[in-house]
Order: C-alpha cells, then sequence, then structure tokens
C-alpha cells in the first residue's frame, strides 16, 4: 500500500439483531485464504435503519455491506441506487460504497437459484413460500422466473396472493410439492421453533427448502425428513450470495 492509502478494505454486515452471523464468518475464513490483509469485515448491529447514514459516514474505509433481517426493505430509501433486479424484486442484500454513492443489489435471488436449480424436479410444478419479507421476494422472483405458481403463506395474509396458516390442511398439501421457508423460525437458540404446517401430509413427493442454515437441520426440515420429503438448507444460498456480494463490490463498473 502507499502512504496516505487506508489500512483496511472495510466490509460488513447491517442487521439486527445479529446473535450470529454467517457472513463475518465466511469472509474473514476467505480473506485469510487468499491472504487479503488489508481486508476485515465487521458486524454493525443497529436497532433502527435510520441508523445506518451514520455507520457508513463514519467508517470511510467502508467498501461494501450485506443486508440482513429486519432491513432488506426499508433500506431501499437511503440508497442512492437500486441495480435492476434488486428494484424488481423490492429487497436489497447487498451494498456497495463508492465515490459517496450507496447501491443496492440482491444477490438473494442468485444465491437461491443456484443453490436449488440442481435438486428441481419437474412435479415441482406449484410453490408455498413461507412469510412475506425481504428474503420470501427474492424466492418469488426466482419462481416467477421459472413458471413456476407461488402462494406466500402468513400469520397475518393481506394480499391477494397470500394465505393463511389456517387454510392449509393436510389434504391440500398435495397440491405443494415444494415449500420454500424464508422466516426465521427454527434458527438457533429457538431450534424447536417451525411453520405450522400440518406435516402429517406432506410425502416422498414434496422438497421442503430453508433458508434457515443454523442448525444444519431444523425442526421444519427434521419433520418433512420424517414424512419421506427431500429436504435443503440454506448454507449453500449464503455461500452464493455471499460470492456474488464480493464479486459486486470488487468488479470494475
Amino acid at each position: 500500500m502507499q502512504q496516505g492509502e487506508s489500512a483496511k478494505r472495510l466490509y460488513g454486515l447491517v442487521g439486527y439483531p445479529l446473535v450470529h452471523s454467517f457472513s463475518k464468518g465466511y469472509f474473514t475464513a476467505k480473506f485469510a485464504s487468499l491472504n487479503l490483509v488489508d481486508c476485515a469485515y465487521e458486524n454493525f448491529s443497529i436497532s433502527s435503519i435510520e441508523q445506518l447514514p451514520e455507520v457508513i459516514l463514519s467508517r470511510p474505509e467502508l467498501a461494501g455491506l450485506n443486508v440482513t433481517i429486519p432491513y432488506k426493505e426499508s433500506i431501499i430509501p437511503f440508497l442512492h441506487e437500486l441495480d435492476e433486479v434488486a428494484a424488481a424484486i423490492g429487497a436489497v442484500n447487498c451494498v456497495r460504497i463508492q465515490n459517496g454513492k450507496w447501491k443496492g443489489y440482491n444477490t438473494d435471488a442468485v444465491g437461491f437459484e443456484m443453490s436449488i436449480k440442481p435438486f428441481l424436479e419437474n412435479h415441482y410444478e406449484r410453490a408455498l413460500i413461507l412469510g412475506t419479507g425481504g428474503a420470501s421476494k427474492a424466492v418469488a422472483y426466482v419462481l416467477h422466473k421459472w413458471g413456476i405458481p407461488f402462494h406466500f403463506v402468513s400469520r397475518t395474509p393481506s394480499g391477494e396472493n397470500e394465505l393463511g396458516y389456517e387454510v392449509l390442511k393436510s389434504d391440500v398439501m398435495h397440491h405443494f410439492p415444494l415449500i420454500i421457508n424464508t422466516t426465521p423460525l427454527g434458527t438457533y437458540p429457538n431450534i424447536d421453533a417451525c411453520p405450522e404446517l400440518p406435516y402429517e401430509g406432506l410425502s416422498d413427493k414434496h422438497f421442503l427448502y430453508d433458508l434457515v442454515y443454523n442448525p444444519e437441520e431444523t425442526t421444519f426440515l427434521h419433520l418433512g425428513k420424517l414424512s419421506g420429503a427431500k429436504i435443503m438448507n440454506g448454507y449453500a444460498m449464503l455461500v452464493q450470495q455471499a460470492e456474488r456480494s464480493w464479486e459486486i463490490w470488487n468488479r470494475e463498473e
């Protein structure tokens, strides 16, 4: 490094609460493996998205951020620009900071797409997306791209494409062979929690995908497996979205 240059290129994760961060561990290990001694990764646990400008402006070495629950949607008004995919989805989980401009991207979509695509089978022709937060919108974007009809499932359904958990009876579950959990239910340490589904209505024709990765097998996935369903957690998605974030932060524009 030349004299006067910043000693660090800083990256970080914005969310609340940040009890356990995949991103910090992943990028710290990545920097070490690549001998990137000028790079660091920090967690920024902020109780309000209103604190974001203070975080960014107080750390001039910041070059990029990941964004997690609950700020993937509420961060948008604070950004100067959105990537086309992020704008279409309406949620941001990656921010590139360059020349005083904050540009939002969505790498959840490509992470989900690349992780699940090798395992999709033709009979997964209809889906349920559990949850209506920012991550659910990235999943919906991918399913729409593939032409797979879906419904969101919420404890407080409001839109015409949203269902309440109470309408999901055992005898209708076979209509939805692909079920994706985008809620934080079951995340460590609350490992006994799970979406309120009629798991007895599942079979070996179902595929359950959980964006939660800690624990490796959530109660949602465990109950699906007991019914013969194929299961997958969100670890591969996280790796894919992290690598795409790294690419975005470092590419020439």
